[in-house]
């Protein structure tokens, strides 16, 4: 079982693509693994024939334990180990996949050789609902579920929501996004616009960027590391844009382009989908207003956007004292956060200096106008 990524210790195997007597090429796909993370495929350290399966579907192998041998001359194969002698049978100790990760030294024998760097995921189409049908969980849909139910349970959530109007941002996208297009080959949406003002919010407001830690204390992480939640056939899938406080509006634009078609075609590295700070779902992409998200552990907040709608709003006039009704681009955000460590009011600061900015709609230099 090769090196998965920082954190991740073993793997479940979820399907063979070879049979004993196949012959592989190397970096030809041989297995597929299941983590607490994603599906991944692991290729073939070595060419050869495929001359023994050591583990069934559904067993769980440790990093660095052994999966099948690669020979030249077909040999008797073994048999497949059952769930009950896989927990009985011990597996040659490995480097933790933390360490592993680090230096970059991780190395097995046999097919517990190390994936080749950045190892791809392999995300297969969504299982579909039929009515009138039982079907099993998909491991990706009870990951999800564990993970959510766990973060119920640990941290005191509380949402607050805002309006912001974002009709100066639609404005300028809407001037900008043809020249844009054309200069860096990606659309510009107004997700990017957000993302900049949650991330300069969060050097203004630390506490949106921290975790407690196993021992109780407040870790304010001195990186902001965005992660993004993509919607994929097989689910909801977070990666991470490392260092997302140094990038402008154009350089978010084509980190989360990037982010997202490699999460749904499936080449996103299994590290890149761990090690966020602070996380943004666009809830509006499918028409959505407003919702309540849940945090992604163990950060400390999640923010939502909403559609961006056109509708009627009470606006102040040029004339002291008068209000009017205009057609405005109005746009809901909530904000989930952990209130152990954030107060309301200040939860309320926060995404108070998120609509501000937003509204001002200021980013011409973030485009180069």
């Amino acid at each position: 079982m090769p090196d998965l990524g920082e954190s991740v210790t073993e793997g479940t195997v979820t399907r063979w693509l070879k049979r004993v007597g196949d012959r592989v090429e190397v970096d030809e796909p041989l297995l597929e693994v299941s983590t607490d993370k994603v599906d991944t495929e692991i290729p073939s350290p070595a060419a050869g024939l495929l001359t023994a399966i050591l583990v069934e579907d559904d067993g769980v192998v440790a990093v660095g334990g052994e999966l099948a041998v690669i020979g030249e001359e077909p040999t008797p194969a073994a048999p497949p180990l059952t769930s009950s002698q896989l927990d009985a049978t011990p597996v040659p100790s490995a480097e933790p996949a933390s360490r592993a990760a680090n230096d970059g030294a991780g190395t097995a024998e046999s097919t517990s050789a190390a994936a080749p760097s950045g190892e791809k995921l392999a995300v297969s189409s969504a299982q579909e609902a039929v009515a009138g049908t039982t079907r099993p969980m998909p491991r990706l849909r009870r990951v999800i579920a564990d993970r959510m139910v766990q973060s119920l349970a640990v941290s005191a959530q509380l949402t607050t929501v805002q309006e912001v109007d974002l009709s100066r941002v639609v404005a300028l996208r809407e001037r900008a996004k043809a020249e844009f297009r054309h200069r860096h080959g990606v659309g510009l949406t107004y997700l990017p616009f957000i993302a900049k003002a949650a991330v300069e919010a969060l050097r203004a407001f630390p506490a949106f960027n921290a975790s407690i830690t196993d021992d109780g204390q407040i870790a304010y992480h001195s990186d902001v590391h965005l992660a993004v939640a993509v919607d994929t056939p097989r689910g909801l899938l977070v990666p991470v844009i490392r260092n997302a406080d140094e990038l402008s509006v154009a350089g978010l634009a084509k980190a989360i382009a990037d982010v997202a078609a490699r999460t749904r075609n499936n080449t996103i590295g299994v590290d890149e989908l761990a090690g966020g700070t602070f996380t943004i779902t666009n809830i509006g992409s499918v028409g959505t207003l407003f919702d309540t998200p849940i945090i992604n552990q163990p950060q400390a907040a999640i923010l939502a956007t909403g559609a961006v709608v056109k509708r009627p709003v009470v606006v102040a006039t040029a004339e002291a004292g008068t209000d009017a009704i205009a057609i405005r681009s109005m746009c809901f955000l909530p904000l989930t956060y952990d209130h152990r460590l954030v107060d309301g009011a200040d939860a309320g600061r926060f995404v108070s200096a998120i609509r501000e900015r937003l509204a001002a709609g200021a980013f011409e230099p973030e485009l180069g106008l």
